[in-house]
């Protein structure tokens, strides 16, 4: 039984969250499995056991039927590093929101700033995770993320002393550290274990 159906957390060679069936070795992506028998059982508009089977069943078939290419797309789901991403995201926002909303009532004049900061991680899948979490913190938003040097632009609220663009900095780069822990491949993990780089001196532009 174990040679004709493995799963990919037995078979490293196999792309995540999938299984190979048969000798001839076609895969099913088990994600697509059990969002085609969703799709089943909404169209059936009953909520059964015979249903989902059924679904079961037709997707599979349909799957085997007409298989599409395997393609790793190089995510990895690490379930302690998903729920410290997750928490440090929620603190991060309330934080972030309550100093953003006081110096909107404070009404003291405050010096943006774009400042770049150059990445460790280098897949494009990550480099798109760390701007969208970086992205939904208050007070920061990417303008721009260069891929041929790993680098994301980003617009900062708050950046009356070098101290602040520092904290700026290294907060994307605990957003990053953390979203690679929760999706990234082992060496993606590992390069984020190194030191941050350096920021270029030209990296960071006040605004008036």
């Amino acid at each position: 039984m174990s040679r004709l159906l493995r799963f990919s957390y037995r078979d490293a060679d196999l792309p995540p969250m999938s299984c190979k069936i048969g000798r001839r070795g076609r895969v099913l992506d088990l994600p697509l499995i059990a969002w085609l028998t969703l799709i089943w059982v909404l169209l059936w508009s009953t909520f059964n056991l015979a249903n989902i089977i059924t679904g079961v069943i037709v997707a599979s078939a349909v799957c085997l039927a007409f298989p599409l290419p395997p393609v790793d797309l190089g995510l990895r789901l690490h379930p302690w590093g998903i729920i410290r991403l997750a928490g440090y995201l929620l603190y991060d926002m309330y934080t972030s929101g309550v100093k953003v909303t006081r110096q909107i009532f404070v009404g003291l004049p405050h010096r943006a700033a774009v400042i770049g900061v150059p990445l460790r991680c280098r897949s494009d899948l990550m480099l798109a995770a760390v701007a969208v979490a970086v992205s939904n913190v208050p007070g920061g938003s990417v303008i721009e993320v260069r891929r041929a040097t790993a680098t994301v632009f980003l617009h900062v609220l708050d950046a009356d002393l070098p101290e602040e663009l520092d904290a700026a900095r290294r907060q994307v780069w605990r957003l990053e550290e953390l979203t690679v822990r929760a999706f990234g491949t082992p060496d993606e993990i590992a390069r984020v274990a190194e030191p941050p780089p350096s920021p270029q001196p030209e990296a960071g532009r006040l605004e008036p």
